[in-house]
């Protein structure tokens, strides 16, 4: 996989836990089919399948929260992520970051990975981000622009930080490329635009939105297998439509995008978009169809938050006030998944881990 590497400005930047809401602008732009409007949620986790959900409704329920909290980002120093003596460095994975540019810093430092400065001082490991860097969150583009110079960095000590395409990221190019472009939809006539600032879209990210951003998203693979885990983004079987092969699906998935038909599009983010594939019965033989098909022993994966996966939802009326508690990873599916999105979007943890996990 071809990876880019850049850096943005530098700027003071605060930890923080944010409202998990659909933000105020969504209802200047339109058009909205009758299900696309800023009220609609898709069905609680113990009624939702993996088909249920259309992109034109808002992916996640709203979890209301209290008002902003600043805090001061620590600048301890990091202890280096530990070296082999021979082979390839450690192997690590993050969970989505959606735009929370100061939770992944803390991490990352946290695990050795970058030191105070915020440069990569993990020697000859190996990062991997299992997608959606924007939306949601304040600073999606200095996500991406932090990735891509790590990905330098790393590559220039001997290790390397690699990512996989998520569906926010499908989302992006989308609503960049079509904007309001009207594509056809299983719900009605649908747009990339509405979709995007439905669920998350960031005003300040387009506006700093540049081509090496948008040339370095297309062409990020959709599947991966590294020391017998299986990275994907989205937990769905829905990669089984695009190939045989990782080789094949990473290879349709570029050739999808760079055909730039804007239906096309909607179709690959819509499938991308699908979860809950490996929750409940059947969960373990949907993982065992993908690592049958396309390697590896357990599957890793982003996109749906641990807390909905483990049907802990927060309240959406206000009557809740406290966020759901993740410790670290969730395994499940006979042992043979990993979850990695902690949720940060709800005030959550934005996890970074070794594989194989010790806890």
């Amino acid at each position: 996989m071809t990876q880019g590497a850049g850096q943005g400005p530098e700027v003071e930047r605060t930890a923080t836990l944010r409202d998990f809401r659909v933000p105020a602008y969504v209802h200047e732009t339109g058009p909205y089919i009758r299900t696309a409007h800023p009220g609609d949620t898709v069905p609680p986790a113990d009624e939702a399948g993996p088909d249920d959900y259309t992109p034109t409704q808002r992916d996640l329920p709203v979890v209301n929260r209290t008002p902003t909290l600043q805090v001061s980002v620590a600048t301890a120093p990091a202890a280096p992520a530990p070296q082999p003596e021979t082979g390839p460095g450690p192997l690590f994975v993050v969970g989505d970051v959606h735009g929370y540019l100061d939770e992944l810093v803390t991490a990352l430092q946290e695990q050795g990975l970058i030191d105070a400065s915020g440069q990569w001082c993990a020697g000859t490991a190996r990062l991997w981000f299992l997608g959606d860097f924007t939306d949601r969150g304040p600073d999606g583009i200095g996500v991406i622009d932090l990735v891509m110079r790590l990905s330098a960095e790393a590559a220039a000590a001997g290790g390397y930080c690699k990512a996989l395409m998520g569906n926010h990221e499908l989302l992006l190019l989308g609503a960049k490329r079509f904007g309001d472009t009207p594509v056809n939809s299983g719900a009605g006539t649908a747009t990339f635009q509405a979709a995007w600032l439905l669920n998350g879209g960031q005003k300040t990210d387009m506006d700093r939105l540049q081509d090496h951003h948008l040339q370095w998203m297309a062409r990020l693979d959709a599947v991966e297998e590294v020391d017998g885990y299986l990275l994907v983004h989205s937990d769905t079987t829905a990669y089984l439509d695009y190939g045989d092969s990782i080789e094949a699906v990473n290879d349709t998935v570029r050739e999808t995008l760079t055909r730039n038909d804007a239906d096309e599009c909607w179709d690959l983010f819509r499938k991308f978009t699908k979860r809950f594939s490996f929750r409940d019965e059947g969960g373990a033989d949907a993982v065992r169809s993908l690592l049958d098909t396309y390697g590896g022993t357990r599957i890793v994966h982003g996109h749906s938050p641990i807390p909905y996966l483990l049907g802990e939802v927060g309240s959406e009326d206000g009557e809740e006030e406290t966020g759901p508690v993740v410790e670290g990873p969730h395994v499940y599916a006979d042992g043979l998944a990993i979850a990695m999105d902690g949720g940060v979007t709800m005030a959550g943890k934005l996890l970074v881990r070794q594989l194989p996990l010790t806890t």
